[in-house]
């Protein structure tokens, strides 16, 4: 968990009430969650956010009247600091794509485990990005549409250490620092040291850019 002392307090955008009830259900616990807002459309999302201090979104996209990548750019727009989770059921390309062209941290599967959906609110919260494992391949691909499929390998132009490069590796594959300490027989606080040192050589802002960069610089 973040090991922040402040609380945050989200906001759960969702049309289906049940779905909306059970993060609601999953999030009223959790230690670092102080308020618990919700909305059913963009619309009241809007009302919500201008009233009050918002400081994470779960954003679903199939919103009536008002999608959520038109909500996520809206508020964007008045709330640049503000951090979105979207978590829908659709993985079409373009929706992951201007997801994340319009501001969104992370990007989840309505599947995904409900204790995985916390720890990535909680990564977000504390500066990370996060998607989806069954999105990597349509973020690479869109890197390799849009720079020379040719490019030579970089080598080792940002020194990493060989067990950057590894950790580095399983940030492309989708995988939180919890997954990545499990993986390589590390803590979680040693993962995060080496995550920020990563970050700080590659010379980016989180995991997320430091995954596409990685990818279209064939640095894994």
């Amino acid at each position: 968990m973040t090991t922040a002392t402040k609380k945050s307090n989200i906001l759960l955008v969702e049309d289906h009430e049940l779905t909306r009830f059970g993060l609601k259900t999953a999030f009223k616990d959790v230690d670092f969650i102080n308020g618990i807002y919700e909305a059913g459309s963009a619309e009241k999302a809007f009302e919500i956010v201008k009233n009050n201090k918002i400081d994470v979104i779960i954003m679903d996209l199939g919103l009536p009247e008002t999608d959520g990548i038109t909500a996520i750019q809206k508020i964007k727009a008045v709330r640049p600091e503000m951090k979105f989770v979207v978590l829908t059921s659709h993985n079409d390309k373009n929706d992951v794509l201007n997801s994340l062209k319009a501001g969104a941290q992370a990007y989840c599967s309505k599947d995904i485990n409900l204790q995985r959906l916390i720890e990535v609110v909680d990564s977000v919260l504390d500066g990370a990005s996060w998607f989806d494992p069954s999105i990597a391949e349509i973020v690479l691909g869109a890197v390799n549409t849009n720079q020379m499929n040719d490019c030579a390998p970089v080598g080792n132009k940002y020194n990493l250490t060989t067990r950057e490069r590894q950790i580095l590796k399983l940030i492309t594959e989708g995988m939180s620092n919890v997954d990545i300490a499990k993986e390589l027989f590390v803590s979680v606080n040693t993962t995060k040291v080496h995550v920020a040192s990563i970050l700080q050589k590659l010379e980016v802002d989180d995991r997320l850019q430091a995954a596409i960069k990685a990818l279209k610089e064939h640095i894994v």
